[in-house]
């Protein structure tokens, strides 16, 4: 038995937030919502996904935010996100521990964990 890929990564956050939930997720990252199956739908929260990238908000009654644990998205253009990000109000905490990784953390509306890391660049590309 082998793991081959990840299929999504659930984050939590509170009860009735899809509004929040939307305008970061879908609005500022840009990745679209897409319609829960009818039986999870009843349950709140939304489904974000784009390509092999999906992110799932699960509601929670007694929601705490995860300020450790988190995905790590790889985005195209990291300093334009950021600074949409920024201008948005969600403040980026840009990181330089890793050599040749360009990379920051932002929190989502809910205090969950998010760290962006810039698409790296090929050779051709330089």
């Amino acid at each position: 038995m082998t793991v081959i890929a990840i299929d999504h990564v659930q984050l939590a956050m509170p009860i009735g937030a899809e509004d929040a939930a939307r305008a970061f997720y879908a609005g500022l990252l840009g990745i679209p919502e897409v319609p829960k199956p009818m039986p999870l739908a009843a349950r709140g929260g939304c489904w974000f996904e784009t390509g092999a990238v999906r992110l799932h908000l699960g509601a929670e009654a007694d929601f705490r935010p995860a300020r450790k644990a988190h995905p790590a998205l790889v985005v195209a253009d990291y300093a334009g996100l950021c600074a949409r990000l920024e201008a948005s109000g969600h403040a980026v905490r840009h990181d330089d521990e890793l050599a040749g990784v360009v990379r920051g953390f932002v929190d989502d509306p809910f205090g969950n964990r998010i760290e962006l890391i810039a698409q790296p660049v090929s050779p051709s590309q330089a």
